[in-house]
């Protein structure tokens, strides 16, 4: 659906705007003790929006700036991919480009967060704040904690000297390199694993025990990848015990029609990146057929570490890697 633009308040400077993907903060369920029977992506972002402005408004950090709500999507974050990140990728570049917008925040819900900070901060690098906003409990929830996080998230991309991709949850703030989803239901869900989180939100005041993400935008690579057709397919596979390399010599063998051939794998190891035998053996195949393979942790905490026969994912965790090394091929297609 196009975007909708609504501002909350008459134009004035500096601005905030909203963008709305949708997620569990803007969900709905049949009763307010239910906080996981809900459907997702029901609630527009300039209602959840107004639901914090008389709040937003008395904080001294936020009196006088002007508000606006834009829908770019309304999906179940478990369904995110390009369909969504494209429009939402063109309209952060449009909203950042302008001179009198000094922030932006990203509703979107928590299962795939990781993975959309991950990429808008490999895209745009901003010199403003993205900030990501979540909640674990849908708006109808009778103690919702999507009002909150909004609210923290506003707070955050109006602090001054704010830049680059983060994610508010629970009062902390994580960078986009290095948050994680690490509970299925608790409020405070996110994680930065061994490098901790950023800063935190505590009454309404910013705490910051990190710098914020740094970075140069890369509009050449954002512009292939919005111009592109389809985006490189990488798909990820998993060590386990009795792991046999069935999975990956299936994807090998599978020929889709459109030329949407795998180009890419990434493999979430056990431990330091160690994989079965039989695995590994099938993934070299893959690797020696064409197929770029990255070799990764299926750990919370801790990088690969030690050379070894597939090139690791530099730290990043499984699912980031798959998009790294999908810009890595789109920078590298003919």
């Amino acid at each position: 659906m196009p975007p909708s633009t609504t501002a909350i308040r008459p134009s004035a400077a500096p601005t905030l705007v909203v963008l709305g993907t949708g997620g569990t903060i803007a969900g709905r369920a049949g009763s307010a003790h239910d906080h996981v029977g809900y459907t997702a992506g029901e609630v527009g972002v300039a209602e959840l929006l107004a639901g914090v402005q008389a709040i937003a408004s008395s904080q001294p950090a936020l009196a006088g700036w002007t508000l606006e709500a834009e829908q770019v999507a309304q999906v179940d974050s478990k369904d995110m991919g390009p369909a969504v990140w494209r429009p939402l990728l063109q309209r952060l570049a449009a909203h950042l480009a302008r001179p009198e917008v000094a922030g932006v925040v990203v509703t979107h819900g928590t299962d795939t967060l990781e993975e959309t900070a991950w990429l808008l901060q490999a895209l745009l690098a901003p010199t403003k704040p993205v900030v990501m906003a979540c909640a674990m409990r849908p708006a109808t929830a009778l103690a919702p904690d999507g009002p909150q996080n909004l609210l923290d998230a506003l707070l955050v991309a109006a602090t001054p000297g704010a830049r680059g991709v983060v994610a508010v949850c629970a009062g902390q703030v994580h960078a986009a390199q290095h948050v994680q989803k690490v509970h299925t239901y608790r409020l405070d869900a996110f994680d930065s694993g061994d490098a901790g989180p950023l800063a935190c939100v505590e009454d309404g005041q910013l705490r910051q025990w990190q710098d914020w993400p740094r970075g140069e935008g890369m509009p050449a690579r954002l512009q292939r990848l919005l111009d592109a057709p389809s985006w490189p397919r990488v798909e990820l596979v998993t060590s386990h015990a009795g792991a046999d390399g069935t999975l990956v010599r299936a994807l090998l063998a599978h020929a889709p029609r459109g030329g949407d051939a795998l180009r890419g794998l990434v493999v979430a190891g056990t431990g330091n990146g160690t994989l079965h035998h039989e695995l590994l053996a099938a993934l070299q195949a893959a690797q020696d057929a064409g197929v770029a393979v990255r070799r990764g942790s299926r750990c919370a905490y801790g990088r690969v570490l030690g050379a070894g026969a597939l090139a690791d994912t530099a730290g990043l965790s499984p699912v980031k890697a798959r998009l790294a090394l999908m810009l890595e091929l789109l920078d590298t297609a003919p």
